[in-house]
């Protein structure tokens, strides 16, 4: 294994960023880490990734291998302290792997968090258009009409010029989506954006990222404690055990024939996920 990565040498432009900073389920069951022998332009290619803080310290990641496909929908699903954020982190080029290797063959990612970090002091277009002029759109009047369609895309056409006070959680997420959107990157990885959200708000959420995701047809890597999130969201659940994180299983939901947006079809393969990660729980416990 080789130390490093090969990602973008200047990283990502996360979300939330200070630019000055800057049918029914079966088991489903695949080697860890999927599609790890598929090559050629893979949105994401991971291979042997070992993380560890210290040298006399555990190893938090130990030996993922993991590919994305350009468009693909995938979900890391896992307990708290599995490592699933280091993973993402890692892939955004925010921390480096201790050995293995990273690539975004199709350039580097936009990342979303969990808090909207949306700057106080600008409207919620002005936030979008932030990131256009990052992203090197000078002209204003352009910057002006694309941050309203990117926010058009998530339903907000009509808070263009409130501040974020003036708006509420689930309507913050949605601008700091349209901010990552306004990257222009083909991969967006996401770290539990709807987590604080109340169950109706993270609903109509999940229904707005599909249809952005089925517009733009970036690859989406999305970090989650909710396995219903997981089942209703991906084409693929990734579950990771703990202590060290490992890819114990797979679900390619789309191959079994999984209908996401049937509510009794996604709840039948959360069913079957959770009594997996309830194994590991369990085994992690001992």
């Amino acid at each position: 294994m080789t130390a490093g990565t090969a990602t973008d040498p200047a990283g990502p432009v996360a979300a939330g960023e200070d630019p000055a900073a800057a049918g029914a389920p079966g088991t489903g069951a695949a080697s860890a880490g999927g599609d790890a022998e598929r090559t050629g332009d893979d949105a994401i290619r991971i291979r042997g990734l070992v993380k560890r803080y210290d040298r006399q310290g555990p190893i938090v990641l130990d030996g993922i291998d993991l590919t994305v496909a350009p468009g693909e929908f995938v979900c890391l699903l896992g307990a708290s302290g599995c490592g699933k954020s280091t993973l993402l982190s890692i892939t955004a080029g925010l921390e480096k792997p201790t050995l293995g290797t990273v690539e975004l063959p199709l350039g580097p990612s936009a990342v979303m968090f969990q808090e909207a970090s949306l700057f106080p002091w600008l409207t919620a277009r002005r936030n979008v258009e932030l990131a256009l002029k990052l992203g090197g759109v000078a002209s204003r009047d352009e910057r002006r009409a694309r941050a309203q369609e990117l926010l058009a895309s998530v339903n907000l056409s009509d808070a263009g010029d409130q501040r974020p006070h003036e708006l509420s959680g689930g309507m913050r997420q949605r601008v700091a989506l349209a901010r990552a959107l306004a990257q222009d990157r083909n991969v967006l990885l996401m770290d539990e954006p709807f987590a604080a959200l109340d169950a109706i708000t993270r609903d109509l959420l999940h229904e707005e990222l599909t249809h952005v995701w089925r517009r733009t047809g970036r690859a989406i890597v999305f970090v989650t404690h909710n396995v219903r999130e997981a089942a209703r969201l991906g084409q693929r659940v990734l579950l990771m055990s703990s202590r060290p994180g490992r890819i114990a299983q797979e679900w390619n939901l789309d191959a079994e024939g999984v209908d996401r947006s049937d509510a009794t079809q996604v709840a039948a393969a959360a069913t079957e996920i959770t009594a997996r990660l309830r194994e590991e729980i369990r085994r992690n416990a001992k």
